[in-house]
Order: structure tokens, then C-alpha cells, then sequence
């Protein structure tokens, strides 16, 4: 039996299992209680697919069994190339009768006027889909991917394109799908009727696209605001990364561990609550207003509420990513290209800014891009600091939750926030295009980097050093703030607040969590802990795929991927609801729609990340694992895994911090039964329980840092035979030894 055989009888056997042995339809109590079991498999709501068809009348899932056993007779047929052409022919009639039947027919029976006078009224409707109608999609993407193999392309390895072919019918689902009907749904009447009015309005209005403010008038648009600000962000959060990477493994800064906490410790954060810390330091009533209006007689101003305020909580909130990008940059550029340099007498600086910079333009890149995408993103700063000074993301919220209701305004606002990231990412595309930085090998080097030039060392300290203690007093706010009565008002030592939230008692003998906080965090870490390998795990497979594999359409491939990201997650949040709130999938109020919104909304950084440490990885170190008769799967399990560990540690750290702190698409998608904590802090902010709210931050802020070392010690550091040190400066005594090295 063949690979190729036996990679089909699997798929067989799974696409047999979906329609006799799970329910075909969504079961209302959840799959995974099994509590279905005891009905199954008479009862009309778990019966599996083979029964709806024969029992339950619903004749059209007859056209599904037609196009799998197409595949399955596909097994049999000898021919390689006609065997291949059955697969891709059956996968894609069968996956496209599947969606379609699915959108076409909903609970009471058709949902489309013109298919109910086609084909006449249907006596019964059908839920949505379930774990066999899923797993039946599933299989068959798989038989186009085993087709397509068989065919020839990505030269027959069917794990390449299995994987290629999974990820855009995920990403087509759960990115373009929601968005879509949130479009769709903008174009439309209350009545359903197309009505294009209100968005031409919206896209016409100067309340987007105004430039008051540069022709000497009132204020720009919202649009130019949102823009200028994410590229003030972008370029402080890169300056600022570069910054601390740089320090962090090219000096020999005393606290490098105390550095690395701190870069991380913004990241942690609900940004709110920054905002909220900025307030009492710089707000009119703040510490340190009151300190300068008391000492220099300065006025208190708001200038805090608006463009300033936003950026200094976006840089202070994005620059911890910036490093995570940048670290594994900075580390991965090989110290025998700067040896080469200073051997050809070339100074330190000359050889950092012609040598060592250069090759990290990818990360660099990368850095600006994500700062950039997540500035126009954000919406927690925006909504504490903006005052009347509104970005997209607010604005988007605003147009669908607030008196306003009109989703078409939303939708233009969407789209041009996706233009703006959209162009970003083209022009980083172009910055990077046909330029090779490849550094690691697997060739040896002396494993010591060259010290920074004087000049630098002293600038890259200027920045480092007043921001790490701004980020240590802006915490030390957020940490007094847990153990005060009232912050910022009455300032009485307590600790009320966190016995309010985490008390723990013991009841009969076992440990009752009568805290009213418990709830909401065991939810979260469930949900974070599920959600952050499967959001590594897809991006770094994706950024293989794009960095290693060549095949049509890879840019516009790419690009798909990246519009997940660039999405607001307020804009992803509404589409989610409107999406998934009715068949063919229905998902909302279950923990499922907040993990698959996770995994999509923060897989582009794992695919960035990975496509900078991946850029940096020389092609012969695949191929000569290929040459040894590696598969695909074995050279990225034991070549390229390993040498993506820096990578692998930030898409982790990132997909799980983010899982905690995300609000704008969390707080439409949370439920009674599944209450992040994000979206509970915020009901306490709003209930004036600012005490609580703080100690929940808090010990959010202490179980994540433990998480993420949990994390550190999982994956490991990246071994490249090289050793952690900075060259030191060529002694005078030792002018024949240049290389010189100091531990």
C-alpha cells in the first residue's frame, strides 16, 4: 500500500465516521458534553447524517453522500493523473454543495426567495451544522489537497498542500465569511433589500476625509487622525524595540532580566488600565499635574485627553511587541559577518550600520507593520484617552452599539481602515522584495557579537533607561491602586479589594472559589490556554509556507492572511455575531467562537514573527534534510522547529497574552456562561468598583507572567553553537588579536 493510498484511507474512514457515528447537526446542550449520547443515534436532533437522509426526509444531504462516495471510488481508479482529477472534482462539488445547502436552507426551510419559487416550499428546515457536517467539510478540502498531490503540485507533497489548502478554507471561513455578511448586511434595507444609499453617504462624508486642520480650518477627519497617529505609533514602538533589543543582547547592561520583564509587563495589561494609571499621573487632577502646577505654577491642561495621550499608551502599550519581533532578529544576525567586517578595518559603527542593520530590515519591517496595524486596531486607549478626539475603532464601535445604529457607516470605516493596513503592508513588501538575509547556515561561528559604537550605546541607554523607569512608576500606579480604598481619592491601605474578588473558603470539606472574580478567570485561562498553541502552531506553519514554498497566488495568499489582523477587533466582533448567530454555523455563547476568534484575529503576528526568524534561516539547511530523504513534516519537526524557538516563544507569549487582554471583539462575543475576564473588568469600571477592577489587573498580570515563563521553559533558547556574550573592544596591548572577546 502506498503513502498516498493510506493518507486516503484515513480520510475515507473519517468522512464514513461523520455521516454513521457523530450527529450531523449542531447539538444545542454541546458536542463535547456527550450528553447526546444517550438520544443517539433515533433521536431527530443527534441522528447522524445517513439517518437525516433516510429517516428525517432531508433528501438534499443525499447530494453530500453522492460526492463522498465519488471520492471513495476515486481509490480504486489506477491511473495517478485521473485519480487525481475524480479527488479534486468530488472534493470541490462536495464541499460547495455542502456550503451551499447550508446557506440555503435554515430552520423553517428556504432562506432565499428564489430557491423557494425554484424548487417549491420545503416541509421542514434544517439547524446548523454539527460535528459530522464539519467533519465532512473537512474531508472534502482534504480530497482536493490529496488531488491536487497526486497532480503534481507543490511537486506531489501532499502535507504542503493539505496545509495550504486547510488554511485558506479556514481563514475563508473565519475572516472573509463574517466580514462579508457584515458587508452584505450594510448594503442592505432592515427588509433585506439592497439599498445601496446609506453606505455612499457614509463614504462621502467629511467627517472621514476632512483636512481642516492642515488648510488652517477646524479638525481633520477621523480617517487622518487615525493615520497620523499609527504612524507616530509604529515608528516609536520600532525605535523603541530596536532599542531595547539592541541593549538586551549587544551591551553589557547590568539588569538585562529586569529589562526583559518590563518589556513585557506593558503587554499584560488591559489597556485601559494603563489609561487609567496615565490619568492619575498626568490627568488634571494627577500626581504629576498637581506636582508641576504646585512647584512651577504650570496650568493643568487636558492634554492627555486626545492625540498625545493615545500615543503615549499605544508606544508604552506596543513596544513589548516590537521587541518580541526584533530579539530573535537581533540574535539571529551571525557574528562572523561582523568579524569579516572588522577584519577589513572597518569601525564598530561603520560596520553596525552597513553590516548588522541591514539584515534587520525584516524584523524591522515586521516591527513598524504590526505597530502600525495595531494602532489603527486598538481600541481600549482610543476609548480611555480620546476625549473628543476619535479614531476608527471607536468611531466603528460607536456606529454599531451606539444611538446611531448604522451599520453601513461601520462598514466604510472598516474599509478604510483596511486600505491604510492594506498599503502598509504593500509598501513593506516592496522595501523587502528580492533581497536575501539569510544569516544562520549551519556553518560555525565564533558566536560573539561585536560591541555597540560608543555613539549608539549612549543613545540606545538615553531611550532604555527613562523608559524603564516610566514603566516602573506607571505600574508602581497600577500596583498601589489594588491596595488603596478609593484610587486617587481616598488613598487608606486595604486589601478588600482582592479578599472581594479571590477569597477562597473551605465548604464540607473541599475548596469553594467564593470570590466573584473566580468565575470569569478560570474561563479566561481555559480559553487562553487552548487558544495560544493553536494560534503558534498555525502561524509559524504559515510562515513556512510562504517563505519556503512557491506556488501561484502566494502573495494574494499572504495578503488574506494578513487582513485577519487588520481588522479591528471591534469590526470582527460584530461580524462574528451577525455570522455566526444563525446557519449554517452557529457558535455564539459558546467557548468555541472566542477561541476560533483568537486563533484568527492573532495568527498574523505568529506569521510575521515567523517570517522574519524564517528569512534569516538558510534554504540549503531544508534542502540537505531533504537530500537525507526527510519529508516535509520531518524536516520542519527536527530542522526547522528548532531553529525557531525565539519565534515560536513570541507567537506563544503574544496568542496567550492577547487572549486575557482583548476587549473590542471579546466584550460582543462573551456570554453568561463564558465571561472573560476583560469584559468583567470593564462591568466593574463601569459600576465605579475601580479598587476590584485593579486587583483583578493585577493578579491577571502575576499568573501571566508565570504562564509565560512556563512558556520559556517549554520551548528553550534557540542553540546555534554560539555563546552569549558581547565582543569587547581590541585591547591596545593585542593589536594582531582584534577579535578579542570578553565574557
Amino acid at each position: 500500500m502506498t503513502h498516498g493510498n493510506r493518507r486516503l484511507d484515513i480520510v475515507l474512514a473519517v468522512g464514513l465516521a461523520a455521516l454513521v457515528l457523530v450527529p450531523w447537526y449542531r447539538i444545542e446542550g454541546g458536542f463535547y458534553g456527550l450528553g447526546w449520547l444517550a438520544e443517539f443515534p433515533l433521536s431527530k436532533a443527534v441522528a447522524p447524517g445517513i439517518l437525516q437522509m433516510v429517516s428525517e426526509g432531508r433528501v438534499w444531504l443525499f447530494g453530500v453522500l453522492g460526492f463522498f462516495l465519488m471520492g471513495a471510488i476515486a481509490r480504486i481508479v489506477p491511473d495517478t493523473e485521473k485519480r487525481g482529477a475524480l479527488l479534486v472534482i468530488a472534493g470541490s462539488l462536495g464541499l460547495g454543495f455542502l456550503v451551499l445547502q447550508g446557506l440555503a436552507i435554515g430552520f423553517s426551510g428556504w432562506t432565499w426567495q428564489a430557491t423557494e419559487r425554484l424548487f417549491g416550499a420545503l416541509a421542514d428546515g434544517q439547524p446548523s451544522m454539527g460535528a459530522g457536517a464539519v467533519t465532512m467539510a473537512f474531508v472534502f478540502v482534504l480530497f482536493i489537497s490529496f488531488g491536487l498531490a497526486e497532480r503534481g503540485f507543490m511537486k506531489g507533497d501532499a502535507f504542503i498542500v493539505s496545509c495550504i489548502s486547510l488554511l485558506i478554507f479556514l481563514v475563508s471561513v473565519f475572516v472573509f465569511y463574517p466580514i462579508g455578511s457584515m458587508m452584505v448586511g450594510a448594503l442592505q434595507d432592515f427588509d433585506g433589500s439592497f439599498n445601496p444609499d446609506g453606505f455612499i453617504r457614509n463614504m462621502r462624508d467629511p467627517g472621514i476625509w476632512s483636512l481642516d486642520c492642515v488648510m488652517g480650518g477646524g479638525r481633520c477627519g477621523v480617517a487622518w487622525r487615525t493615520l497620523f497617529l499609527a504612524i507616530m505609533t509604529a515608528a516609536g514602538s520600532t525605535i523603541l524595540g530596536l532599542a531595547f533589543a539592541l541593549v538586551a543582547t549587544r551591551t553589557r547592561f547590568p539588569f538585562k532580566k529586569g529589562l526583559r520583564l518590563l518589556t513585557v509587563l506593558p503587554i499584560i495589561t488591559p489597556p485601559f488600565v494603563i489609561g487609567l494609571a496615565l490619568t492619575l499621573l498626568f490627568g488634571r487632577a494627577g500626581v504629576v499635574t498637581e506636582f508641576m502646577s504646585g512647584v512651577f505654577g504650570v496650568e493643568p491642561g487636558r492634554w492627555l485627553y486626545g492625540l498625545p495621550g493615545i500615543w503615549i499608551a499605544q508606544v508604552l502599550s506596543f513596544t513589548p511587541i516590537s521587541f518580541l519581533v526584533l530579539i530573535g532578529v537581533v540574535e539571529g544576525v551571525s557574528p562572523s559577518m561582523e568579524e569579516a567586517s572588522q577584519t577589513l578595518r572597518a569601525d564598530r559603527w561603520r560596520t553596525f550600520w552597513r553590516v548588522s542593520l541591514p539584515l534587520m530590515k525584516p524584523g524591522l519591517a515586521n516591527a513598524f507593520l504590526i505597530g502600525f496595524i495595531e494602532s489603527m486596531a486598538d481600541f481600549g486607549n482610543p476609548l480611555v484617552l480620546g476625549g473628543s478626539h476619535g479614531v476608527l475603532s471607536t468611531e466603528i464601535f460607536f456606529a454599531v452599539v451606539g444611538s446611531q445604529n448604522d451599520p453601513s457607516r461601520a462598514a466604510v470605516l472598516a474599509i478604510v481602515l483596511l486600505c491604510f493596513t492594506l498599503s502598509a503592508f504593500i509598501a513593506q513588501r516592496f522595501w523587502l522584495a528580492g533581497k536575501n538575509f539569510a544569516t544562520v547556515t549551519g556553518k560555525g561561528d565564533s558566536g560573539a557579537h561585536i560591541a555597540l559604537p560608543k555613539s549608539m550605546s549612549i543613545a540606545v541607554h538615553a531611550l532604555v533607561v527613562p523608559w524603564m523607569i516610566f514603566t516602573v512608576v506607571v505600574y508602581g500606579m497600577i500596583l498601589v491602586g489594588g491596595f488603596v480604598k478609593t484610587w486617587g481619592l481616598d488613598n487608606t491601605l486595604t486589601i478588600d479589594h482582592y479578599v472581594r474578588a479571590f477569597s477562597v473558603s473551605i465548604s464540607n470539606g473541599s475548596i469553594a472559589w467564593t470570590g466573584v472574580a473566580w468565575n470569569s478567570f478560570w474561563t479566561t485561562m481555559e480559553i487562553a490556554l487552548i487558544a495560544a498553541p493553536l494560534t503558534a502552531a498555525v502561524g509559524l506553519l504559515t510562515a513556512y509556507i510562504i517563505v519556503r514554498q512557491k506556488f501561484a497566488g502566494r502573495n494574494l495568499f499572504e495578503f488574506a492572511l494578513m487582513m485577519s489582523f487588520a481588522i479591528p477587533g471591534t469590526v470582527i466582533g460584530v461580524s462574528y455575531i451577525m455570522a455566526f448567530n444563525l446557519p449554517p454555523l452557529e457558535m455564539t455563547g459558546s467557548a468555541l467562537i472566542l477561541i476560533l476568534c483568537f486563533v484568527f484575529r492573532n495568527m498574523p503576528v505568529g506569521v510575521r514573527g515567523g517570517i522574519a526568524a524564517m528569512s534569516q534561516l538558510d534554504k540549503s539547511l531544508d534542502e540537505a534534510s531533504m537530500t537525507l530523504r526527510a519529508n516535509s513534516f520531518r524536516t520542519i519537526r527536527l530542522v526547522v522547529l528548532p531553529l525557531l524557538r525565539p519565534a515560536i516563544r513570541a507567537a506563544l507569549v503574544y496568542s496567550f497574552v492577547r487572549a486575557i487582554t482583548s476587549i473590542s471583539a471579546v466584550i460582543f462575543l462573551v456570554s453568561a456562561q463564558y465571561n472573560m475576564a476583560t469584559s468583567y473588568i470593564v462591568g466593574l469600571v463601569e459600576n465605579g468598583e475601580y479598587g476590584v477592577a485593579i486587583a483583578y489587573s493585577s493578579m491577571l498580570i502575576v499568573v501571566m507572567i508565570t504562564v509565560i515563563a512556563g512558556f520559556q521553559l517549554a520551548v528553550g533558547e534557540r542553540r546555534l553553537r554560539r555563546e552569549n556574550r558581547v565582543a569587547g573592544v581590541p585591547l591596545a596591548t593585542s593589536p594582531s588579536n582584534p577579535q578579542e572577546k570578553a565574557a
